[in-house]
């Protein structure tokens, strides 16, 4: 997944979100939500969209992104 010196430079990360994991484009420490804009450090990282390319806090968070 993530090596601990892939997190060194600190900044926001880019990834690609795929269904069994992500993908790092460009190193960081941390991605931000979607919705809520709060940093969300790449070890805490559990939900995100393979459709919308897009990272969520929270399942909470997750869900009321993804209803119809």
């Amino acid at each position: 997944m993530l090596m601990k010196s892939d997190q060194a430079s600190g900044g926001e990360a880019k990834l690609h979100y795929g269904p069994n994991g992500f993908r790092v484009l460009r190193t960081g420490s941390h991605v931000l939500c979607a919705v809520t804009g709060r940093a969300i450090p790449l070890d805490e990282l559990r939900y995100w969209s393979v459709h919308h390319q897009e990272p969520y806090a929270s399942a909470a968070i997750a869900i009321e992104r993804l209803k119809p």
